[in-house]
């Protein structure tokens, strides 16, 4: 199913005592929050997710990862077996494991709004390269980077990738990626959100110069919005983490939410609360605590 409907926006609710209001979703980023910098998860942090489960807590994975790189949590999922991918881009049942993922919900980047995206980001920062990521498909420019650890399946201009008709064929795009040899990547940030404006939502969780566009609207926020509307969870009912600029939203918008130790600053900002770095167990810590609140 796709759709990128109006949703939910993504600003700071009213605070509630934390007493009053149970928990009854997790949502945690991954790389940075969830994930050890080794891309592992710690026993600790495995104990406490599978707690959280069996007191009753839904937890969702919200990452700007793709569907075929969940293989890190694939093991750790529990339940409903559903992740939001590609900043919320896309909602995925994980269940089966890698290679067998089903797509629940694809929110995509309209080809027309993406190629008008391309070139007002290459008229604003000359020497901008790109790659497209699509639901299976992944493919980049030939002066794209080295960036990730998948082989392109094809090495072709942006606007030939984007074309109809193109190697892609009808398949949804849900986002593309903008790389940039030179810039800061908060300016660069900056700069490319007023080139793009409305076409597409633009944030980062690179920390280089590295940029993630999608569908106008769509982001974790605005994805796991939808998946908690679907369950009758209201945002003060969620808790949340995060360390990069595409969580900041997702932090806005639920009920309680943490920084982690090693989070940006503007996460640090947007966030109600702080925890310890992902290599700390960050994540763990809360959730311990919150299942202590409980009993």
């Amino acid at each position: 199913m796709r759709e990128n409907d109006p949703v939910t926006s993504a600003t700071r609710q009213p605070e509630t005592p934390t007493a009053a209001v149970p928990t009854r979703l997790i949502a945690t980023d991954l790389d940075g929050t969830l994930l050890r910098d080794d891309k592992s998860v710690s026993p600790r942090t495995v104990a406490a997710l599978a707690a959280a489960e069996e007191a009753g807590i839904e937890v969702f994975f919200v990452t700007g990862r793709p569907a075929r790189w969940m293989d890190v949590v694939s093991d750790h999922v529990h339940g409903h077996g559903l992740a939001i991918c590609g900043n919320g881009a896309a909602v995925v049942d994980l269940h089966g494991g890698p290679g067998t993922h089903r797509f629940v919900k694809v929110r995509e980047l309209a080809r027309e709004n993406a190629l008008d995206a391309v070139r007002l980001l290459r008229e604003a920062a000359p020497g901008t390269v790109y790659a497209v990521e699509q639901t299976y498909g992944f493919h980049q420019e030939p002066a794209y980077p080295k960036l990730h650890v998948e082989v392109p399946d094809n090495l072709l201009p942006a606007e030939r990738l984007l074309a109809a008709g193109g190697p892609g064929g009808d398949e949804p795009v849900l986002k593309i990626l903008a790389y940039h040899p030179d810039l800061d990547p908060d300016a660069f940030l900056t700069l490319a959100r007023l080139a793009v404006g409305e076409r597409a939502t633009v944030t980062r969780s690179s920390p280089s110069a590295l940029l993630e566009l999608s569908g106008p609207g769509v982001s974790k926020a605005s994805t796991l919005a939808l998946c908690c509307a679907e369950r009758g969870i209201s945002p003060a009912e969620v808790v949340a983490f995060g360390d990069m600029p595409n969580d900041v939203e997702m932090l806005t918008w639920a009920g309680r939410s943490y920084a982690m130790g090693n989070a940006h600053p503007t996460v640090v900002a947007a966030a109600s609360g702080r925890t310890d770095a992902n290599n700390e167990d960050g994540v763990a810590a809360v959730i311990e605590r919150l299942l202590a609140e409980r009993v």
